[in-house]
């Protein structure tokens, strides 16, 4: 089996050195195993992609040496792909309306249960208002899994991890998802897909054997191997590395300027220093 993984950024603000280390890390390995390293483009949120950051991030990769196996694949090449995908968990009777806002899933968690986790892998987890309202899909409404009838469809479902922290055989468990996860949005008002299915739809569409990390992403793992158990797609084994964090410990963000690519770039650092400051 050809070893095939990916880089997938999102336009939307600078490569920082936490992005630096995912992609070299990515792209060293695809190399040692003699494999395909391939670049996605996750635009598929139009509100907050640019194309001016697209051609930043595409020109701080080529100055760090990283290449590319096939042509990018971009996320809004392929809105009907995340459609169909849809469709058929709509058609399996797994999915509901939500017309609740964020204010108002916030008003409903204002009184959580004691030693119910309020917060899960995708943001404050869901209380159920819509899941049983029957509501017809409008421009005001987003698409949400049904957690409960998913998991009674979609598991058994295990995957195979290697990253330092969680390395094994990962087994989903019904009760977790539900009580730590909930039902997760499939596609937004403004959006085709949410990241969750459109990264599972992606990795399937591009043969990805091996999806390579941050740690962040480990927990949202568990509703990716679901949903590619529900659709009949391959799961491919997972590697969650370290983070690149600040001084203060936190993990670095978009938003952290003074660590990103170009800027050191346009201080004479050169791509070994990149490598240096990362650790590899």
């Amino acid at each position: 089996m050809t070893f095939i993984t990916r880089f997938a950024p999102s336009p939307t603000g600078p490569l920082h050195l936490g992005h630096a280390y995912s992609v070299l890390f990515a792209h060293d390995r695809a190399r040692a195993e003699g494999g395909r390293f391939l670049l996605r483009i996750d635009d598929i949120d139009q509100s907050r992609a640019r194309p001016h950051w697209e051609a930043q991030l595409m020109d701080d990769l080529a100055w760090l040496g990283v290449t590319w196996d096939a042509p990018p694949r971009r996320q809004t090449d392929h809105l009907r792909e995340y459609g169909d995908a849809l469709d058929r968990l709509r058609a399996a009777d797994l999915t509901f309306e939500c017309q609740c806002s964020r204010r108002d899933i916030e008003a409903a968690a204002n009184a959580p249960q004691e030693g119910v986790p309020e917060f899960g892998p995708d943001g404050r987890i869901y209380p159920g208002t819509c899941r049983d309202l029957g509501l017809r899909q409008s421009g005001e409404t987003c698409c949400r899994l049904n957690m409960a009838r998913a998991c009674a469809m979609g598991l058994p479902a295990q995957f195979t991890e290697t990253g330092p922290r969680h390395a094994g055989q990962q087994h989903l468990s019904a009760d977790s998802l539900t009580q730590t996860v909930g039902d997760v949005v499939l596609s937004r008002r403004n959006m085709a897909a949410s990241y969750h299915l459109s990264v599972v739809v992606d990795d399937a569409a591009s043969g990805v054997t091996h999806v390579i990390r941050g740690e962040d992403l480990y927990e949202a793992t568990r509703i990716h191997v679901l949903l590619q158990s529900l659709l009949g797609l391959p799961t491919p084994v997972y590697h969650h590395h370290g983070l690149i964090r600040d001084d203060r410990g936190k993990r670095l963000a978009k938003r952290d300027d003074a660590r990103a690519i170009a800027k050191y770039r346009s201080e004479g650092a050169t791509p070994q220093d990149i490598r240096r400051m990362v650790g590899l």
